[in-house]
């Protein structure tokens, strides 16, 4: 288990072994999903190349908006716009799974309120009955509303309101025939501190959705948290404390539906590299929690050319579809994500390097790399091997595998090697296990 950093609860925590409190407990059949939040389904035209990239880069799902005032134009009137279709439609082919965000509010009805009062959230359950309904065939996933707590997350009655909209609002779209998965939350940070997520938690939401999503940014943090070693340190925190809530009933199921780190100069900011290692990071790192479904990058596409605002860099490409390396990484990462298990057992944190085991079936890796100095570590292989060490190194992700020079040292059965780590993970091929001990 990692070492956290968290002022909001103090529990005991060990150093050395990752994931020690799921190591009994195996991710579900279910793959992890990696998706990334594309903001262009409400844009005439939508980019059939950016998607297209998209697949490329083993991505799974795009997360979008279909905006209520979108839907409902006119009050009564209820319509699916045509660059929805067209948005829909592209991502299909690129065979993207699409989670669509309703909410944001509606000028007819209390001039964009949230759906508090009974008749602003009637009129809600109608849009997103006739929404869902009407793409049925054409999105897997919904999240009810938007970050309902940056408003006021520590007001119990702001959180009692949200759970009423949800149970009534999923009772709605569950009256459609294709079952879709159902998430609410959209939880910021602050939300996750000082408990709206707990108070959801407790009023049952599970009983009614299929998943708690979460905004997990760190990035602007002025404490340590602003790392992906400290980031899921304090989500593993978040998730025990949800744990503890979920009435006797297991881990909560997260789905990080925003999450990233932005490219620029000066505040809260970081050059492309890190943006790149930050990104493989966190993405590794949220596979050590079987309760994490998937994450959802933030965003797409640059928002903006102003390269010292943080919230206009976040993209995987510029603007003009350009590739930044994080798209690169992600591309690089995707088939290990997919196809691999991870092993919590195996897996190690010793004095800032990360050593994460994976497996699929028989077939062997480790993912290291350090969040401190660059060094050199002892990799042991699982079987016998000739010839050099090969590994995918993420700061240069287009060079694919590569045979990295360095021999495998073989005495007595039992192979190993001096392998140099860094900030940007390695995956490294171990062999193969005897079947005896292979994981099914």
């Amino acid at each position: 288990m990692f070492i956290p950093y968290l002022p909001r609860l103090r529990r005991p925590s060990a150093v050395l072994l990752l994931g020690l409190l799921i190591s009994c407990i195996t991710r579900a059949d279910e793959a992890f999903i990696i998706g990334v939040d594309t903001h262009l389904m409400n844009k005439p035209g939508t980019s059939v190349r950016a998607l297209q990239l998209l697949k490329a880069a083993g991505v799974d799902s795009v997360r979008d908006d279909a905006y209520w005032s979108s839907a409902e134009p006119r009050r009564g009137s209820l319509k699916i716009e045509p660059s929805w279709q067209s948005f829909l439609s592209a991502a299909q082919e690129n065979r993207l799974r699409p989670l669509l965000v309703l909410g944001y509010g509606n000028p007819f009805y209390e001039n964009y309120a949230k759906p508090r009062k009974p008749s602003v959230r009637d009129a809600y359950g109608n849009y997103a009955s006739f929404v869902t309904r009407q793409l049925t065939d054409s999105v897997d996933f919904y999240e009810i509303w938007n970050e309902w707590d940056k408003e006021n997350p520590v007001d119990p009655a702001f959180a009692r309101d949200y759970s009423l909209l949800i149970e009534q609002t999923a009772k709605r779209i569950r009256a459609n025939q294709r079952p879709m998965v159902i998430l609410a939350g959209a939880v910021t940070s602050q939300g996750m501190d000082l408990g709206f997520a707990d108070r959801l938690v407790e009023s049952g939401l599970l009983n009614h959705v299929d998943g708690l999503s979460l905004h997990p940014y760190v990035y602007c943090r002025s404490d340590e948290r602003n790392t992906p070693e400290n980031w899921i340190a304090w989500l593993r925190r978040i998730s025990e404390d949800l744990t503890d809530r979920n009435r006797n009933k297991g881990p909560v199921p997260l789905y990080l539906t925003e999450m990233g780190w932005p490219s620029n100069d000066g505040r809260c900011g970081g050059d492309e590299k890190t943006q790149a290692a930050f990104l493989a990071r966190s993405f590794f790192l949220a596979q050590t929690m079987p309760n994490i479904k998937g994450m959802w990058w933030n965003g797409l596409l640059n928002d903006g050319p102003d390269g010292t605002d943080p919230e206009q860099n976040f993209g995987l490409l510029n603007q003009d579809l350009s590739i930044k390396q994080a798209y690169l990484t992600l591309k690089a990462i995707s088939p290990t994500l997919h196809q691999f298990r991870y092993d919590a057992e195996k897996s190690r944190e010793i004095d800032s390097q990360y050593l994460l085991r994976f497996a699929k079936g028989s077939e062997q890796i480790m993912v290291a790399w350090t969040a401190g100095l660059p060094r050199s570590i002892k990799v042991d292989a699982s079987s016998v091997l000739r010839g050099n060490v090969q590994y995918i190194d993420t700061r240069q992700p287009q060079r694919g595998q590569v045979d990295s020079g360095i021999p495998w040292n073989c005495n007595d059965g039992r192979c190993s090697a001096q392998v140099p780590i860094d900030d940007f993970p390695k995956i490294i091929s171990l062999g193969t296990r005897p079947a005896l001990f292979a994981l099914p």
